[in-house]
């Protein structure tokens, strides 16, 4: 019960946090995925329009009428549906870019330790890379404004380094104690959402995707095609956390996997003509075994890959219970620079069940939803699962009986590890204690780190975890840390933890990810039905 209380404290947050970003990434442009709409036009003034007149024309005191403008928007905005969003100017280039698949910057990944920019990682053949940057700089200044120091945030930090395409960026930095200036030439910095692909064993491959960009269909397909040079007879493919983005990726990828002309998906609004999206090519992966991993976390375009492969029996559907989400939005640029992304249709999978589970008691519920998961027991227990919420059964041709609303339930259920949600290891995990002293490992280590040829010769053979723990022990009582009392089940973690973020500074993500799944259970079961 202990344990319970302290979730209570910070769980609803970190839920809350991921599901807006899950919101903010899941809508379409356009019927077919294609280009943004202008806000339409109308001679008629609205009594909104005539209060904002009268506002600007009578008031005792100056106001700002944009700002009164995005309030009232905001207010319209909250009384639809939680999905619908009204983006001011401000926030619009951000939303944009997480779905665009790359910006404009400097080419670098950094942490801040101390009110210090260091930099841990340099994209090969990117800006930073061709002006020298090198992975233990510390960033001082950008073009004469001083960034160290300062107990600057993470956001603050990228409005100096990022610009425009082409605009320099003169660089302060230390290197090795020295002083150094450099020029980095700004440029287009791709951010791949495939975070991780690699072979399991000799025929069973695995590839996780983040969410659904611009790009995503074809980073998916050089990953498909790496590892079917590689032998690939069976796939795990790994959306959990991703939050969805843009439906005609997730149609195409979806194609792949299906024969004929099958139904991927359909959407439908009261205001919106039925569309149907159905497979256009020869897949290149019909018929090898497949096990998709779907959690709470799960939403929209990863719900549509989920709910067609499940109707179709395609694949064994491994996880929780997906998060529910089945509207479709489009977005509409307004002439201020803000833009509103409006619900305009929901989506159906090829039986006809709808994805979208009910918000008809408000946004708080709605939002309140993945914490009354976890205090309901369904995290843990498949038997605590809604499977119908009053919805229609449906059939499939391999019998299995499905039901519409409430997201895409598994075909095997894996509980969450409670272990990883302890207050006291989420805040080891999430705080620059753990990071810091990585990030000093690897830069003194780095010439036995580089004798690996590959991450799986890492993973497999790197066993210094237990000096790595040592020094972290004695590392973080400067951080006021005391990692003395932790055993059993969550140092195993922490040490696992501390392995993989290891393995990230030279082989990203799919390093740090192949080191996790070892001891991750939804992976290992995934094996077992692939092996079966």
């Amino acid at each position: 019960m202990m344990g319970n209380k302290k979730l209570q404290v910070w769980l609803p947050l970190i839920f809350s946090l991921v599901m807006i970003a899950g919101m903010m990434l899941g809508y379409k442009l356009g019927s077919q995925g294609g280009g943004k709409s202008k806000f339409f036009s109308s001679n008629k003034r609205s009594s909104l329009q005539e209060a904002l007149d009268l506002i600007r024309l009578k008031y005792v005191d100056s106001v700002r009428i944009d700002s009164l403008e995005g309030k009232a928007i905001q207010e319209m905005m909250n009384e639809l549906d939680p999905h619908s969003v009204y983006l001011p100017p401000v926030d619009l280039k951000e939303a944009n870019e997480d779905l665009a698949g790359n910006f404009q910057g400097i080419g670098v990944e950094f942490n801040i330790f101390s009110d210090t920019v260091n930099v841990v990682y340099v994209i090969p053949g990117g800006p930073s890379d061709k002006a020298g940057l090198m992975i233990g700089d510390k960033i001082l200044k950008v073009n004469d404004s001083s960034i160290a120091g300062r107990k600057m945030q993470v956001d603050d930090i990228k409005k100096y380094i990022r610009g425009p395409r082409g605009s320099k960026a003169n660089l302060q930095i230390i290197r090795a104690g020295a002083l150094k200036m450099l020029t980095v030439t700004r440029g287009t910095i791709p951010v791949s959402s495939v975070d991780a692909t690699y072979m399991l064993d000799k025929t069973t491959g695995y590839i996780k995707l983040n969410r659904f960009t611009e790009n995503s269909y074809e980073e998916f397909m050089e990953a498909l095609e790496n590892l079917k040079k590689q032998g690939l007879k069976g796939l795990v493919f790994d959306l959990r956390g991703n939050g969805g983005g843009f439906m005609n990726e997730a149609v195409d990828i979806a194609d792949e996997f299906l024969e004929g002309d099958k139904l991927i998906v359909y959407t439908e609004g009261v205001n919106s003509k039925k569309v149907e999206y159905r497979c256009k090519r020869p897949g290149q992966f019909e018929t090898g075994k497949l096990v998709l991993l779907v959690d709470e976390l799960s939403a929209s375009a990863s719900e549509v890959i989920a709910g067609c492969l499940q109707d179709w029996c395609r694949a064994t559907i491994i996880g929780r219970r997906t998060f529910g989400k089945g509207l479709v939005q489009q977005q509409y640029d307004l002439s201020d620079g803000a833009a509103i992304r409006l619900t305009v249709a929901r989506y159906y999978t090829p039986l006809g069940r709808s994805i979208q589970r009910s918000y008809e008691k408000g946004k708080k519920v709605y939002m309140d939803d993945l914490w009354e998961r976890f205090n309901s027991g369904e995290m843990v227990s498949y038997d605590s699962i809604k499977r119908h919420n009053g919805g229609k059964k449906f059939l499939t041709s391999c019998k299995d009986t499905l039901y519409a609303g409430d997201g895409i339930t598994p075909t095997v259920f894996i509980p969450l590890d409670t272990t990883l949600y302890h207050r006291e290891l989420n805040g080891l995990l999430t705080g620059n204690s753990m990071n810091n002293y990585v990030y000093n490992y690897y830069l003194q280590h780095k010439q036995h780190i580089d004798q690996y040829k590959s991450s799986d010769e890492y993973a497999k053979g790197f066993n210094a975890v237990t000096e790595m723990w040592a020094g972290w022990v004695k590392a973080a009582i400067t951080d006021s840390v005391n990692l003395s009392t932790i055993n059993g089940r969550k140092k195993e973690m922490l040490q696992l933890r501390l392995k993989a973020l290891l393995a990230r500074f030279k082989w990203r993500n799919t390093g740090f990810y192949q080191v996790l799944n070892y001891d991750d259970m939804a992976v290992r079961k995934a094996m077992e039905v692939i092996s079966k």
